[in-house]
């Protein structure tokens, strides 16, 4: 599994391969599953973060996963990317506390989980700053898709997080899954149903509600007076 030449110095861990990594750490150098889980811990706390709907639940779901990880590194055969075979333990410790929980109702989400983006974008550096109403309707918008996503039963959640939110080909979320393609696909068209009768009213009142700051904040104006009013050209508007 690994092609490393010899032992590895813990100033070697940034230069090796996720596989070089993993190995090493299944035999015995210290540093090595420190170096992956930082590499990837990012990706694998916004997977943990949506999969879950809260943080203390996403919190619990990595730190088990990732001690799942560091102790069966040696069941690590190779027939998948490390990123898969890490994201696979995660989600499925995620999905055991949903499951253990009865799917308690999603949290807020910190706003900075926007930061990860699609799965291979990173942050967005130079994007010129949204509008404060714009940001308002999307952090609105977001907080209605994240709450409905709750709503989901755990499989359906956990499919539609991998393909919609994370940005994963149907066939490595299955890998991920541990399922087949076609149960994926199934699980995501019956997520992606659910959510459209959960969000149609949700989103409409929200637009409404938009409809309506507008038309507050910018008021009709009054037509412009005539000529022959006696009261004469309107007073310029400061």
């Amino acid at each position: 599994m690994s092609t490393s030449t010899g032992p590895l110095a813990p100033t070697d861990w940034t230069e090796q391969e996720d596989r070089d990594l993993l190995a090493a750490h299944v035999d015995g150098h210290d540093g090595a599953f420190a170096e992956l889980f930082r590499r990837h811990r990012d990706r694998l706390w916004a997977v943990a973060l949506r999969t879950t709907g809260n943080p203390e639940d996403a919190a619990d779901g990595l730190q088990d996963g990732m001690i799942a990880a560091y102790r069966r590194a040696a069941s690590y055969r190779g027939d998948a990317a490390v990123t898969t075979w890490l994201h696979r333990i995660v989600v499925n410790a995620c999905l055991d506390r949903l499951r253990a929980a009865r799917v308690r109702r999603a949290q807020p989400l910190p706003e900075d989980l926007e930061e990860y983006g699609a799965r291979s974008v990173g942050p967005v550096e130079g994007r010129s700053p949204e509008q404060p109403d714009t940001a308002a309707v999307r952090a609105d918008e977001r907080r209605l898709v994240l709450g409905a996503l709750a709503t989901l039963p755990a499989d359906q959640r956990a499919a539609l997080v991998l393909v919609d939110m994370e940005g994963y080909p149907v066939a490595e979320a299955a890998a991920v899954l541990g399922c087949a393609v076609g149960t994926v696909k199934s699980r995501c068209s019956r997520g992606r149903a659910r959510l459209a009768t959960v969000l149609a009213p949700l989103l409409a009142d929200l637009e409404a509600g938009e409809r309506g700051h507008v038309a507050r904040r910018n008021p009709t104006p009054e037509p412009d007076v005539g000529p022959t009013d006696a009261r004469g050209p309107p007073a310029p508007q400061p």
